[in-house]
């Protein structure tokens, strides 16, 4: 990371708050403790699992139109001949500069990198974006992303049934029949971001407002959406104009850079 791309992150939070120092072996008895509810935690974890793999599925057509890179495209042939998806459902702002599109999608989305492990189950993901497919594939590409990327602008409604954007959704193929398993919103969409996941295993944790922490602890960020945003951008996106990439969607000039200088084309 340079220097340039440093000047956009915390580096100075207060960190005059502690929590009681002890010897080891007070701290490890207390460690001890804390396992014995981590253990029963996995263990309610697995048996929530088990209960969605018991669940009834419903059926969904298979001719869904999307528009993937080499144009229009079934919902079955998003599988890519494996028996399972799992959709993101990327929210956007059409004719918006990349400064403003979505920062709770580009954090979430952005973290699903490794897709081998998926596929080595059967499993393809994929990335259904709101907004046009010429104009949101650009945001992709400058984010270094290499998911799967369709737009279901046309077709939003028939994959919907009167939920939204941000959602997480698994399908499952059977022949040329398609069915919908399982979906999820707002913090149920966690499970694709490991921050967060290890941000809960540090003292200050997320530094949100709603968590239970100390009255002394950092807790910067209301649950607003700018606990995902540094200077006015989604936080992902410095490193990619750091690294020289353009961020311009096609739409309109580039947007200013919020410290004075032009975004890099």
């Amino acid at each position: 990371m340079n220097t340039r791309d440093q000047h956009h992150f915390t580096t100075g939070l207060d960190t005059s708050a502690l929590p009681a120092v002890v010897d080891r072996a007070t701290w490890q008895a207390e460690l001890d403790k804390l396992l014995v509810r981590e253990k029963a935690h996995t263990r309610q974890g697995d048996a929530i699992a088990a209960a969605r793999r018991h669940l009834p599925i419903v059926e969904v057509d298979p001719t869904i139109q999307l528009l993937g890179p080499h144009g229009p495209v079934t919902l079955l042939e998003v599988f890519e001949g494996r028996r399972q998806l799992i959709v993101y459902f990327h929210m956007w702002h059409t004719g918006q500069p990349t400064s403003a599109q979505c920062e709770g999608c580009t954090f979430f989305n952005g973290q699903v990198h490794e897709l081998s492990y998926l596929h080595s189950r059967d499993v393809t993901y994929a990335t259904f974006c709101e907004g046009p497919y010429e104009e949101s594939v650009r945001y992709r590409d400058f984010m270094g992303w290499d998911v799967p990327w369709y737009s279901v602008q046309d077709s939003a409604d028939a994959l919907f049934a009167g939920r939204g954007f941000g959602m997480l959704v698994c399908y499952l193929r059977h022949g040329d029949r398609v069915f919908k398993t399982y979906w999820t919103t707002g913090r149920g969409v966690e499970a694709m971001a490991p921050s967060y996941g290890l941000l809960d295993m540090t003292v200050y944790g997320r530094q949100e407002t709603w968590e239970d922490s100390p009255a002394s602890w950092p807790q910067r960020w209301e649950n607003t959406g700018d606990q995902f945003r540094t200077d006015g951008r989604p936080t992902a996106q410095w490193s990619r104009l750091a690294a020289g990439c353009s961020d311009d969607l096609g739409t309109r000039a580039p947007s200013p850079d919020p410290h004075g200088s032009q975004n890099q084309l």
